[in-house]
């Protein structure tokens, strides 16, 4: 009977896990899609400042 009553949480477990990752993954899109642009022009400004074309 105590087996019947125990709760199997691993399948919650990786639910959690997968909304977790799904998070993250949208956090890391919006920050490339907000910041690639200027990133990309921070790094297109260092050859010219170290004088290399």
């Amino acid at each position: 009977m105590k087996r019947i009553l125990e709760r199997d949480e691993r399948g919650a477990t990786a639910v959690e896990y997968g909304l977790m990752l799904a998070l993250i993954c949208g956090a890391i899109i919006l920050s490339v899609g907000l910041f690639g642009e200027a990133v990309v022009g921070l790094f297109a400004e260092i050859p010219p400042r170290l004088g290399r074309n």
